[in-house]
């Protein structure tokens, strides 16, 4: 693997009332790895993918983040927020709030570092994200791909030691997809640690180290790429591809 365990399930189970959507999920994640998690609509990826960052509360088994067990509230949980970075489907950017001030809020507010170091980094941030000379907009005056860009650079800025991605082009029109799939693939390529839910068959192609793919909440078959899509041994999976593919 690429380096270290970084993030580590065991055992983990979770549900909504009487509905179990996590079943008894094993799954390291190691440092540099991008993680691409596969699966037809209700199997349990978002909810696998907010559980690692303690948006969702699990009803048993164990999370650790540098050999360390999540948190349950308080400051040591806002701590492990700004470790993990997420980015989520629906932007959720401060809508009153420019870019420039979105992406600085974190790093001043929970880092504590200086208003000016934080604004430089952000403008740095944005460049690389390619929405530099946007930083004095609100949310509203970009496009949605920018708008999850900026979303992007803003969870970059926490320094996260991992960045968990919930389906982030599933809201965007076609044509902004693959603006935001080029910022995924060169962080991946940098080295940075991803965990990525998504529908992008491409992408995962191009950019995982390691395919998860889950089924009824549970994680059915994990491989690299080439092992997923050219070679996959289990009939649930060679039936989404040959749906997913269709398209």
């Amino acid at each position: 693997m690429t380096g270290p365990v970084l993030a580590s399930l065991r055992g983990v189970n979770k549900s909504y009332g009487e509905v179990q959507v996590l079943h008894d999920i094993d799954l390291d994640i190691h440092q540099g790895e991008v993680v691409v998690v596969l699966g037809p609509s209700g199997s349990g990826k978002s909810t696998l993918c907010r559980c690692i960052n303690r948006l969702e509360k699990i009803n048993s088994g164990t999370i650790t983040l540098d050999g360390k067990p999540l948190p349950a509230e308080g400051r040591d949980l806002a701590r492990l927020r700004a470790d993990v970075g997420m980015v989520f489907q629906s932007f959720n950017l401060f809508a009153h709030r420019s870019v420039l001030e979105n992406v600085t809020l974190g790093p001043i507010r929970v880092r504590g570092i200086p208003k000016r170091e934080a604004e430089a980094t952000a403008r740095r941030l944005l460049d690389r994200v390619g929405v530099a000379d946007q930083a004095d907009k609100l949310p509203a005056e970009l496009s949605g791909g920018q708008q999850q860009r900026v979303a992007i650079a803003r969870a970059l800025a926490m320094n996260p030691k991992i960045v968990l991605f919930d389906e982030p082009t599933s809201a965007l029109d076609p044509e902004m997809v693959s603006e935001v799939l080029d910022v995924m693939t060169s962080l991946a390529a940098e080295g940075t640690t991803m965990v990525v839910v998504t529908h992008e068959m491409g992408f995962a192609r191009r950019a995982a180290h390691r395919v998860v793919f889950m089924s009824e909440g549970r994680i059915a078959e994990q491989g690299t790429p080439e092992e997923f899509f050219d070679r996959t041994g289990t009939a649930r999976a060679r039936d989404f591809l040959s749906k997913v593919l269709q398209h």
